[in-house]
């Protein structure tokens, strides 16, 4: 429920497409993205929805996986925490350089 409140409020269709994101997945608490290639070189974002405070938290990260070793590594990139709901889309872009509408 949570993570479809978060696409509806980011704009499901249109940020798909401006962005090139996927693989969307429902964290219980939050969504779970697939990034493009962008600026800073993440390719996930968590946005994870903070019930008490009623604000967002985002955290872009990098997560890679070795065929050789089968180890998987994570690097974060950039947390933000205490974001209003219309400030997802500008934090995003401000973040990754993608823009998310014309």
């Amino acid at each position: 429920m949570i993570a479809k409140t978060i696409l509806e409020q980011i704009g499901v269709r249109r940020f798909a497409a401006m962005t090139g994101s996927k693989d969307f997945t429902d964290m219980g608490n939050g969504l779970r993205m697939s990034l493009a290639r962008n600026k800073t070189s993440a390719n996930r974002l968590d946005i994870i929805y903070d019930g008490g405070a009623d604000l967002y938290n985002m955290r872009f990260y990098r997560k890679t996986f070795s065929k050789k070793t089968f180890e998987s590594r994570t690097k974060d990139i950039e947390t933000h925490e205490g974001i209003y709901c219309d400030m997802l889309e500008e934090m995003f872009t401000m973040v990754t350089g993608l823009y998310t509408r014309f």
